[in-house]
């Protein structure tokens, strides 16, 4: 399946659940993840999103709905998806939507995010979303070819304060500014109530991740409020 940009409306007003673990964790296995994300569709999920190439290409033959891939490398900085080496490694998993570091800082190839966004386009069948940490941040990956935009980064790019919760504040900007790409909210969204807010503010999708699929969070959340 090739998603094209006409097909991405069907994910309008929709949830997109991410399914990760971290290195080192008991679930951190592309069989889970597989797994992870079927049970989200089956729970009502319009798409997925997950990281690491054996993880995408397990995903894919596990569910029949578009999926959003990317590859961390390193810790700090620019390391969704950082280079367009990893990005065609991505999409050539079989990622339907590549993720990539949507920041304005440089990148570890150097490579402008333009270039990396129109060789991916040119390399694989992909679109690409934009994981953006500000308002500055989206307006440039629009101008530079994004197919979607998230507020991934918002809080960790260090241009915006880390909100409790999802940066509602930013989503408003960014639909307000009216850039004509679907603006996907992610990032510490961790409840319903929270979901729809986040919807309301002017998301075109939501993703969310830990509050579904991170069961070690999730009981900590729990295990704390009992101290």
């Amino acid at each position: 399946m090739i998603l094209s940009p006409d097909r991405l409306e069907s994910l309008r007003g929709r949830l997109i659940v991410s399914c990760q673990a971290y290195p080192g964790e008991p679930m951190r296995d592309p069989r889970t993840t597989a797994q992870f994300a079927a049970s989200a569709v089956a729970g009502g999920a319009a798409a997925v999103r997950v990281q690491g190439l054996a993880d995408v290409q397990h995903t894919r033959a596990a569910v029949e709905v578009p999926v959003i891939g990317l590859w961390k490398d390193g810790r700090d900085g620019v390391f969704i998806t950082p280079t367009l080496r990893h990005a065609l490694a991505v999409a050539n998993a079989g990622a339907h939507i590549v993720a990539v570091d949507g920041t304005r800082r440089a990148r570890p190839d150097n490579l402008t995010l333009a270039q990396t966004i129109t060789g991916i386009h040119t390399g694989s069948h992909a679109l690409v979303m934009a994981d953006c940490g500000s308002l500055q941040d989206a307006a440039a990956a629009v101008e530079a070819g994004a197919d979607l935009i998230g507020t991934t980064l918002a809080g960790y790019s260090g241009e915006r304060p880390k909100t409790q919760g999802p940066d509602l504040e930013l989503l408003e900007q960014i639909a307000a500014a009216g850039f004509g790409v679907p603006l996907i909210a992610e990032g510490r969204l961790h409840t319903p109530a929270q979901a729809r807010q986040a919807l309301d503010a002017g998301a075109f999708a939501v993703v969310v991740g830990t509050a579904i699929t991170h069961p070690a969070t999730i009981t900590g959340w729990f295990a704390d409020a009992l101290k």
